[in-house]
């Protein structure tokens, strides 16, 4: 391998001669040889938008020669849409206020876009942090990063996959509400529903989900960008957070707003806390309704088995024929993953010494795999198990009818306490409810089918 000596203000260091990355970024390499976690892509990306957007608001504040603001956005560009991925190698176990991956940004678009300076015959050149990083501080566009990443995350990517497995519950639930089962709570036997009923539930779970993100990531559009390094803005021009804000909203179609307090922005991650809290409330939800799938395809014949699921592949190595609910599977352990995630996200957001949290990169890391994670489970999910669930009618005729949890609609026609005879005596003694009635002498059979009428019992007048 061919290299080059690089320097800053450490001194000289050799770095690999085909990368595009200076001294900062491979110190960082050689210091952290911590996990294999690379800084997300999705953060690269937003450090790219931020920075084509500062290049753009210091030249308009003329602070930046307009040559250089467009050779900064030539070379964003390239970072936007993944042309340089191989030069982006930093860990996300690096110094917690993310600034050797704000360096790695300067240093990759420093690199690039001087290439293009000189394509294009001038004589100007870019320095990392003189140019690149103009009025900045990693102290506050790491934050704004992690932010536009988050926002373009949630509202790109987890709410398209939320309404999609919304709409297609929404047609199960439409073509199954007249499909009458029993109902189960504490896992014994309840009083009838629907399975249309059922699955509203489930798409109440997604609805309510959706607008918890929706409204969550409200709080997510206010940037830190303008408060460079503890938040009084030192080194910024007053006007340049608002234009940066601007500038970042032509770039992605989104409305973002420069922090009202800066202070606030380096130090304390309190949106990013509430918006993954709201993840986890659609894990949770994931995390119930793919455990109620499971269970009512439990099967196929020692089990619940009134629903039946696509089988996508074999169940095991050893037991010809067995279909297990692997899709189900796939689902709760993302749950529990995003769960275990959001103690990590709360636990450093509370790591704000002073004027700066000095966690960052974990909080990203961890919002955008939980993200990126829910919103692939969900769309799996719907494509490979709900779109093919169906009714096994048989099943659930059987259980509706041998369901003791009926005689609950005898309460206000005998009392509880002769209906719960009429129950217990039906039990032990292996026959029907209306049999025992009639043996009972509480009620004769055209009385209990006229009081006793699943149908009727799932929607109460």
């Amino acid at each position: 391998m061919e290299y080059r000596i690089e320097k800053d203000t450490i001194g000289e260091i050799k770095v690999p001669n085909d990368k595009y990355w200076g001294a900062q970024t491979q110190r960082s390499k050689e210091n952290f040889p911590i996990g294999d976690e690379k800084m997300p892509v999705e953060v690269i990306r937003s450090f790219a938008i931020l920075k084509k957007s500062a290049a753009k608001a210091n030249s308009e504040l003329g602070l930046l020669d307009a040559k250089k603001a467009e050779a900064i956005a030539y070379a964003a560009d390239q970072i936007i849409e993944d042309k340089l991925p191989e030069h982006f190698p930093l860990v996300v176990w690096q110094t917690g206020s993310g600034t050797q991956s704000n360096m790695n940004v300067n240093e990759v678009i420093a690199h690039v876009g001087n290439k293009w300076l000189e394509e294009q015959g001038s004589e100007l050149s870019l320095h990392p942090n003189d140019d690149v990083n103009k009025s900045q501080s990693s102290n506050d566009t790491y934050p704004t990063a992690m932010h536009i990443a988050a926002v373009l995350k949630l509202e790109d990517t987890v709410l398209p996959a939320v309404k999609t497995l919304k709409g297609t519950l929404k047609e199960k639930m439409d073509a199954y509400q007249d499909v009458v089962k029993i109902g189960r709570t504490h896992l014994q036997d309840a009083t009838p529903l629907t399975l249309g009923q059922e699955i509203s539930g489930w798409h109440r779970m997604l609805e309510k989900s959706e607008t918890m993100i929706a409204e969550s990531v409200q709080h997510v559009k206010e940037l830190a960008i303008g408060g460079t390094a503890v938040g009084t803005g030192l080194n910024a021009h007053p006007d340049f957070s608002e234009e940066v804000c601007k500038e970042i909203n032509n770039v992605t179609g989104k409305e973002f707003i420069s922090a009202p307090n800066k202070f606030h922005a380096l130090t304390s991650h309190d949106e990013t806390v509430y918006a993954h809290g709201a993840l986890k409330g659609l894990a949770a939800d994931m995390m119930k309704i793919a455990n109620d799938v499971r269970w009512l395809a439990s099967g196929p014949r020692c089990g619940i088995g009134e629903i039946i699921i696509p089988a996508n592949e074999p169940g095991s190595s050893i037991m010809p024929g067995k279909v297990n609910p692997t899709q189900c599977e796939a689902v709760t352990m993302v749950a529990a993953q995003v769960m275990g995630n959001d103690a990590s996200i709360g636990f450093a957001a509370s790591q704000g010494n002073f004027e700066l949290n000095v966690f960052k990169p974990v909080i990203a890391y961890n919002f955008l795999q939980s993200s990126q994670l829910l919103a692939d489970s969900i769309l799996s999910f719907d494509e490979r198990c709900v779109q093919g669930l169906e009714p096994n009618y048989e099943q659930i005729e059987k259980y509706l009818k041998d369901s003791l949890m009926l005689v609950t609609a005898l309460n206000p026609h005998i009392g509880y306490e002769n209906a719960a005879k009429i129950a217990k005596k039906a039990y032990n003694d292996n026959s029907t409810l209306k049999e025992t009635a009639v043996e009972l002498g509480l009620l004769t059979e055209d009385e209990f089918e006229k009081y006793v009428n699943p149908k009727e019992m799932t929607y109460p007048k």
